[in-house]
């Protein structure tokens, strides 16, 4: 992926949304975070999505919400993923409900309670209104489109939310930024070789205990994590260039061949060269 695994949305409208439909390679997009509420509504295919270290399922036609601050990861199974992504600023929101940053909302399909589903359906027909009149062009589009995520916020809010005092303690807030701030490192190094003295280092920890907690909060050792993100950039210059397999693999810091061809079949299930023979085959993927 090019953008950075912290995302920021500069086209934020006066109303503090940013709404996209995105048509992407599809494959695995690694960890990442963002400030704002993320909606993630599928349009073809299934998908995978990891957050604070849990995988869930997300369907077809079905609406996903990322909380903001979330560490998370995706894996689309279809070679081009085709989604609604709208990206709403809490701040922004603050004008219609002040204490907005004491709910916590949780919307994803595999959680979903009997009480909860017809509301959540009532959401996901508001997200085929958006993708109808999306397609219709119309000449009021931006701003029906922003009344049906306004809409949908305040069902989510009212349905899908807990509302509680802030309980952040300082170690808390702590570990949040210590993740961030890997995730950074690793997006703006992985072409390099780190070591795990090289970012225990940047931390200020030692290494035995920034590989604990590492692991503790993210669910793989760090080793791992850098070796995907390798992965993930070296899927998408497969796609976009010509160049050699190999070559591609060492401009993104995989100088080991046998790793590099393990860790890509375990994230893809196909080989690096499989993927242009796809691409170029224009099949869809097993």
């Amino acid at each position: 992926m090019e953008q950075p695994y912290y995302e920021t949305f500069q086209e934020i409208s006066d109303l503090g949304i940013q709404l996209a439909y995105s048509t992407a390679p599809g494959g695995y997009h690694p960890l990442h975070w963002h400030e704002e509420i993320e909606l993630l509504y599928q349009l073809n295919g299934e998908a995978t999505i990891q957050i604070e270290g849990k995988k869930y399922h997300i369907p077809n036609k079905h609406l996903t919400v990322v909380d903001s601050g979330l560490v998370h990861s995706t894996y689309t199974y279809t070679d081009t993923s085709m989604f609604i992504c709208a990206h709403i600023s809490r701040k922004y929101m603050e004008r219609y409900l002040p204490d907005i940053e004491l709910y916590q909302i949780h919307c994803i399909p595999d959680d979903l309670t009997d009480e909860q589903f017809p509301e959540y359906r009532k959401i996901c027909q508001m997200l085929e209104d958006l993708t109808r009149i999306y397609i219709e062009d119309a000449s009021a589009f931006l701003m029906e489109a922003e009344g049906i995520i306004m809409q949908v916020l305040a069902h989510l809010i009212r349905h899908f939310s807990t509302h509680a005092a802030a309980k952040v303690t300082a170690t808390d807030r702590l570990t949040v930024d210590r993740i961030r701030e890997i995730i950074t490192y690793v997006e703006e190094h992985f072409a390099e070789q780190i070591s795990l003295q090289d970012i225990a280092d940047h931390l200020g920890l030692g290494k035995e205990y920034f590989c604990r907690f590492f692991k503790k909060n993210m669910g793989i050792s760090f080793l791992q994590y850098v070796n995907e993100v390798r992965a993930s950039h070296i899927y998408q210059d497969l796609i976009r260039t010509d160049a050699p397999v190999y070559e591609i693999a060492e401009k993104n810091g995989f100088h080991n061949q046998k790793l590099f061809n393990r860790t890509f079949k375990i994230l893809y299930g196909c080989t690096p060269s499989s993927v242009r023979k796809t691409e170029k085959s224009g099949m869809p993927w097993p």
